[in-house]
């Protein structure tokens, strides 16, 4: 059974979340939350506290096992870009895009089977 959490609006960039993203498809979260916890980014800890409620969300809302459960999907995607404006020479203005994201992990039970080669 599938379980979804998300965190909208998150004031950090979808590519620097996405980076730690592709680390942890397909890990349990055990491994996934021990790979984010040793990052020093902030979008490693915005996307472990997504992870965590997504597990806590298995566990209440549908008796699932946090042991069991596994990273099937991790996104971040664009949301809301915020204009700024930064001042230059001869009165001139720059754009500043302060860009904000919204992340969904996606966790599930079922087993994933192992490759194996048979000799």
């Amino acid at each position: 059974m599938e379980v979804t959490a998300r965190a909208r609006f998150v004031r950090i960039a979808p590519r620097k979340i996405r980076r730690y993203a592709k680390l942890i498809v397909g890990r349990p979260i055990s491994e996934a939350q021990g790979i984010l916890s040793v990052q020093a980014s902030p979008a490693a800890r915005i996307l472990s506290k997504v992870i965590r409620s997504a597990a806590h969300n298995a566990e209440n809302n549908d008796d699932l096992d946090q042991d069991t459960l596994r990273v099937i999907r991790a996104t971040a995607d664009d949301a809301l870009t915020m204009p700024r404006w930064r001042p230059r020479a001869r009165g001139m203005g720059y754009r500043i895009r302060k860009r904000t994201s919204h992340v969904t992990v996606v966790l599930d039970d079922s087993v994933i089977e192992e490759k194996t080669e048979e000799k």
